[in-house]
């Protein structure tokens, strides 16, 4: 009985162990199978990806370069046209709205620029809020013509941000059948970036590579000036027209570069505004100012109130005047000594108004004065002296070029009253002759500035041009 006992239990050891095996095997065959599954579809989720754009639903830019491959490289040159779109304020509409909206208007725009597109055509969505389209066209009007229908169907649609939209358009005409989609693309994209104008077409051209290489190098080339000093200051007086003594001073930056020479303002400062660049060109200008006035406080030297430009790109940064307002406490400078000079351009973003006016204020309650550079030339001139706060505003040279067309003087003449009654200081810029300074005498204007007194000079040259400068009657 005792060995049928031991009989008995043995069987259910080796029954039970016969179930764990089989439980383990299935397990195993589970996670086997489960495992083959999850890689499957692992690798159909990979390959749809590698052809789908995750937002608009349509190809991506894998399968937009395999489409190139296909169909351009396999016709004759100058049959397909690149077009890279950029959308304007895309982030703005981000922050606004959220990433959700964002993404939507994405999907929309992706799908009315489809029905703009023909057999053996295809598009695809870059990044973010960018586009190329590879058009089977080759006339740039007729290529400007189907843009600009594209973009009057986009804003006849969607109306989610209450918005027009606008956009960067760059074109490559592919002559060159040796190249491949990205540096078709590329092309695409530099003639984009080479103007401002939004909704006009621009079209690629050889000269425009070599432009993108002398930029690329002295965006290198930049940090190392800074910190060496190559970027030196210049100032032009202001003059007044009552008793022809100076009412002030601009300061100016030239790039004087040991190898490269004189770079002149019109060649980096508009490089730099695309970058974060202009603003330590700012701030470095900034404090080479606050330490010339801190000298001649120091010397007991007669001392000039200084106006300094401020880029646009500085008011997309919140508290940007702290460095500012640091830098002049650094030096002892008093209230009212430097003035801020910013162009209309900086009030064209209507999302941006509300910053700069902010701004404006700030700069007013630590100490500052602010200038409206290049008054006159913008579609509300006359609106931002309703809605801002300055102190001074400077009429565009372009009214003094035909100077003695009564129309011209008319419209200088009111802007000078206009800015009386406001307590606006009015500055004429720009003044090279003696009949500009008659005239501009006779509609009233208190301060030029202009190659008639003194052109920009290096601080060695003012200050012998201070010492030599004698107010006299014209």
């Amino acid at each position: 009985m005792k060995l049928l006992f031991t009989i008995f239990n043995g069987i259910k050891i080796v029954q039970y162990n016969i179930y764990i095996i089989f439980l383990i095997l299935f397990l195993l065959a589970s996670i086997f199978l489960m495992s083959g599954c999850f890689v499957q579809k692992r690798r159909k989720h990979l390959k749809i990806q590698a052809v789908q754009d995750p937002i608009t639903k349509g190809i991506s830019m894998t399968a937009f370069a395999q489409q190139y491959e296909k169909m351009v490289l396999q016709s004759p040159p100058f049959t397909y046209t690149m077009v890279f779109m950029n959308m304007k304020g895309f982030k703005w509409i981000n922050e606004k709205f959220g990433s959700e909206i964002g993404d939507q208007i994405l999907f929309d725009l992706y799908h009315i620029l489809e029905t703009h597109v023909y057999t053996h055509e295809f598009l695809c969505r870059n990044n973010s809020d960018c586009f190329f389209l590879c058009l089977k066209e080759h006339e740039p009007n007729k290529i400007r013509q189907r843009l600009t229908d594209m973009i009057k169907n986009i804003n006849t649609f969607s109306k989610k941000t209450e918005n027009d939209y606008s956009f960067y358009l760059g074109a490559y005409l592919i002559d060159d059948l040796t190249i491949n989609a990205r540096i078709a693309q590329d092309r695409s994209r530099i003639a984009c970036y080479q103007k401002e104008n939004v909704n006009y077409c621009y079209f690629y051209e050889e000269k425009l590579t070599g432009q993108l290489d002398r930029e690329y190098e002295l965006n290198q080339i930049f940090e190392t000036s800074l910190n060496n000093h190559e970027f030196i200051l210049y100032f032009q007086p202001k003059i007044k027209l009552s008793d022809n003594s100076i009412a002030g001073l601009e300061a100016l930056v030239r790039w004087q570069h040991p190898i490269k020479g004189m770079i002149t303002p019109q060649v980096f400062i508009p490089l730099f505004e695309k970058n974060d660049k202009i603003c330590q060109l700012d701030l470095f200008v900034f404090e080479q100012v606050c330490q010339y006035l801190n000298e001649c406080q120091k010397k007991q030297k007669t001392m000039y109130p200084i106006s300094v430009n401020l880029s646009r790109a500085h008011f997309k940064r919140p508290y940007f005047l702290d460095a500012f307002s640091q830098i002049k406490r650094k030096y002892d400078i008093p209230d009212r000594w430097i003035e801020f000079e910013f162009t209309e351009y900086t009030f064209f973003d209507k999302e941006q108004r509300k910053t700069v006016k902010k701004a404006i204020e700030e700069m007013h309650q630590s100490g500052f004065l602010c200038s409206l550079d290049d008054f006159g030339v913008g579609f509300s001139a006359l609106a931002l002296l309703k809605d801002f706060d300055v102190d001074c505003i400077k009429l565009d040279r372009e009214f003094f070029i035909d100077i003695e067309n009564s129309k011209a003087q008319t419209i200088i003449s009111g802007f000078i009253s206009i800015a009386k009654e406001l307590g606006i200081k009015a500055v004429a810029e720009g003044i090279e002759t003696v009949d500009q300074i008659a005239i501009l005498k006779q509609c009233g204007c208190e301060i030029v500035q202009g190659y008639y007194f003194a052109s920009p000079m290096p601080l060695d040259q003012l200050e012998v041009w201070l010492e030599n400068f004698k107010p006299h009657s014209l």
